[in-house]
């Protein structure tokens, strides 16, 4: 890694100073900040991360700087399902795609060659000649499913999620409520849309239900895989 990070600095330095981009100096030390970094990255965790190391550069110039750095290809953006901009080495020649867990935000990296091919293969099957390409995969990773309450309101269930009914709780008037909707205990619920907040939809075969968060929250389910 050391040998690709010293070539990315010599590619860095000629490419900056043949294109006669501005401050260099300061866009060379945010690049010695980002190579640094093992995570996916933001601007502002940059920003705070060069402060502390005594290198006072506004955000917005680090952002500019971070979107020079993927135009000439040293840098790469993704947006993930939280919808934070963050940013990642692109080293050349290596590619990766990514898992990212729904509860603690974490991504995880990996490689897989006969995934690669396959990929390949479907596309070549359409006639598709394919550019690139991005996968993403969207769960729960193994440490917090460690932590995962076995049975928990539907409030807690994540989009994409797959749960089983347990039980209702709140009183018989909920409890007929719900029945009077067509949920019973033992549904398997496909979780569509969950925020936290405001509305809950969820789906039961081909039948779609929209369920506010009071009553999300007398749902008490399990995940299928438990």
């Amino acid at each position: 890694m050391r040998e690709i990070h010293s070539y990315e600095r010599k590619q860095f330095e000629k490419l900056f100073r043949q294109e006669k981009i501005d401050r260099f100096n300061d866009r060379f030390k945010i690049l010695e900040a980002f190579l640094q970094e093992e995570q996916h990255v933001s601007s502002q965790e940059l920003s705070s991360t060069l402060r502390e190391n005594g290198i006072p550069l506004s955000e917005e110039f680090v952002k500019e700087t971070l979107e020079l750095m993927c135009h000439f290809g040293f840098a790469q953006k993704n947006r993930f399902k939280n919808g934070t901009v963050r940013y990642e080495h692109h080293h050349l020649g290596q590619h990766h795609d990514h898992m990212i867990c729904t509860k603690c935000g974490k991504i995880i990296e990996f490689e897989n060659d006969q995934m690669e091919i396959l990929q390949s293969r479907i596309a070549a099957g359409f006639g598709f000649h394919m550019l690139q390409h991005r996968m993403e995969i969207y769960g729960i990773c193994s440490e917090c499913l460690k932590t995962r309450e076995k049975q928990m309101p539907l409030t807690l269930a994540k989009p994409g999620e797959r749960v089983v009914i347990h039980d209702f709780i709140g009183g018989g008037e909920s409890r007929l409520r719900l029945l009077s909707m067509g949920l019973r205990v033992g549904d398997v619920l496909d979780v569509i849309t969950n925020h936290g907040q405001g509305q809950v939809v969820v789906s039961v075969g081909f039948q779609r239900y929209v369920i506010g968060q009071g009553m999300a929250s007398k749902i008490i389910v399990q995940p299928v895989n438990e």
